[in-house]
């Protein structure tokens, strides 16, 4: 199948092909291959869903023994073998080592099935129907979804059906002045007079990815919990995109402390970019009725095979985290040396783990590089809601060789891009 196919076949929606035109054949670690033979490196990860890299050795070698043994593929909400052995690995290395207490509800494949499913079990539980959510989140594209996030351009043509579903505070350090939203929130929950309704749930991301890699300090998520307990008001940590070891711990929120009462997780869950989400449950929420939220798809037994493979390889101690994190300083550094090179050109870098943005001074610049760089044979995309920073998701394996050269290039073309304007 060629792009002209493509073009000709696949609808107008089509959005990545854009960005990256050729047709890609083959994988392997943070290295595409298209069918010319040129070699990528991919800075991209599937959009956060390939943290251990593509076509992992250790998942492949599993999921095809388990597919030549006739293992059940699709099961619907049946008990299985993997299943089963997928919730005790992540009940033992996940939830214990952390104290942490929750049912598991297997939703719909994809993230914002999972966001569905949260936001719908709040309003159950609360008999309550208002959320609150922040300046520059991002929580999916299915219409419910759309309602939670923040970017106009994501919910173009439903804005006369979103309004009444949702109150956007400003995130952490949108403001920057001293104004506290959290303060402001609490005072306006406390006064019967202030026009808001009590919500039924806050979602928020403890790093927003699509927002800009907007990362929220410890001391603001643990005042937003202090208050949402001291409402009644459900907490639904959206870890879809930062979660399975982004930011170089398991949960983005860890370092906080935080106890949400529910959290997403999709994207990199299953280990090998197969799709699966899971929405975690404090038990004393777990009020649905049986197949009052259901599907067809709620659970790919491939990805239980992967997913628990991924967790008891990487999570059983803490030497993946430390790896990651050793990568992510590594990052940091290269990155924070072009920005000192060029102050004109980029105006900050941040983030957490590798899960890092490069914001530009120009809003028009991010694009442009993003171009040349896959012209250079790296991939890389953008966020933010002018899709004005450069997002770094690659792999948690990815070597630290192919982290300097593909921080190489961009230091070129920033050079080049500082030539032409000046």
């Amino acid at each position: 199948m060629s792009l002209s196919t493509i073009r000709k076949m696949e609808s107008e929606v089509r959005g990545y092909v854009r960005s990256f035109p050729t047709t890609f054949v083959s994988a392997k670690g943070s290295t595409l291959i298209d069918n010319k033979g040129q070699k990528f490196i991919d800075f991209f990860g599937g959009a956060g869903a390939l943290n251990y890299g593509h076509n992992n050795d250790h998942m492949k070698k599993l999921l095809i023994e388990y597919l030549q043994e006739d293992g059940i593929t699709h099961g619907l909400d049946f008990a299985t073998s993997s299943k089963e052995h997928f919730l005790k690995v992540f009940e033992e290395n996940i939830l214990k080592p952390r104290n942490m207490d929750y049912k598991m509800q297997f939703t719909g494949p994809t993230g914002t099935n999972c966001v569905e499913a949260a936001t719908k079990l709040a309003q159950i539980v609360t008999g309550r129907n208002h959320i609150v959510s922040f300046t520059n989140g991002y929580h999916g594209h299915s219409k419910g979804a759309l309602r939670l996030t923040a970017n106009q351009a994501y919910r173009k043509g439903l804005e006369n059906d979103i309004g009444q579903f949702t109150t956007f505070l400003p995130y952490c350090g949108y403001m920057e002045d001293d104004f506290s939203s959290l303060d402001y929130f609490d005072r306006v929950l406390s006064d019967p007079g202030s026009g808001m309704d009590l919500p039924a749930a806050v979602i928020l991301e403890a790093v927003q990815g699509e927002g800009g890699i907007n990362v929220a300090s410890d001391e603001w998520l643990r005042r937003l919990r202090e208050i949402t307990k001291k409402h009644g008001i459900i907490m639904i940590l959206d870890d879809i995109q930062a979660g399975c070891g982004r930011t170089g711990d398991f949960f983005s929120f860890e370092k906080s402390g935080i106890d949400p009462d529910l959290v997403t997780l999709s994207k990199s869950l299953s280990g090998y970019g197969l799709p699966m989400s899971v929405l975690l449950i404090s038990p004393e929420l777990d009020q649905w009725e049986p197949g009052q939220h259901t599907g067809t798809f709620r659970g790919l037994n491939l990805a239980f095979v992967t997913a628990a493979e991924a967790i008891e390889r990487y999570w059983a101690d803490d030497s993946f985290s430390k790896e990651v994190k050793k990568k992510s300083k590594l990052t940091f550094d290269l990155l924070n040396e072009i920005a000192e090179e060029h102050p004109d050109v980029i105006k900050e870098v941040r983030g957490r783990g590798m899960m890092i943005g490069v914001e530009l001074e120009n809003d028009d610049w991010a694009d442009e590089v993003g171009a040349e760089a896959f012209e250079n044979f790296l991939i890389i995309e953008t966020c933010g809601s002018k899709s004005h920073v450069l997002k770094f998701l690659p792999s948690l394996t990815i070597k630290e060789e192919e982290i300097r050269e593909g921080v190489r290039i961009l230091r070129e073309i920033i050079s080049k891009i500082k030539t032409k304007k000046s």
